[in-house]
């Protein structure tokens, strides 16, 4: 698997805010955290639930890859968020650990920190 198209893909759905597009990236399997979820999710039908909360709450985004690395059963990976306008503008950065089954994501945690866009770097 080309680990670094994989997650490109992703994150590009991530970006379309696709319920259905991102979520074609997971097992059914799914054990999920992020910070709106740190007890975590489990399963796909969870996720489609949480997803489709988010993305109806959040502005226009975009997600960008950083860097990815292969690791034992899986990936990690570096991106950047920008979402909102103005003083509302956010930028972010985060970290997703995904340990993949059957060429999808069966297990993925987010650590993320907010900065204003100006001083990203």
């Amino acid at each position: 698997m080309d680990i670094e198209d994989f997650n490109r893909r992703w994150l590009e759905q991530w970006t379309a805010k696709s319920v259905e597009g991102v979520l074609s990236f997971y097992h059914e399997d799914i054990e999920y955290y992020d910070e709106g979820v740190p007890a975590g999710l489990k399963g796909k039908e969870a996720l489609r639930a949480y997803l489709a909360g988010l993305f109806a709450a959040v502005p226009a985004w975009d997600y960008a890859p950083e860097w990815v690395q292969a690791i034992d059963g899986g990936f990690i990976g570096r991106w950047y968020m920008d979402f909102g306008t103005g003083a509302e503008a956010i930028r972010m950065r985060g970290f997703d650990h995904c340990r993949l089954q059957d060429g999808l994501i069966v297990f993925n945690e987010v650590y993320t920190h907010k900065f204003a866009p100006a001083a990203a770097g």
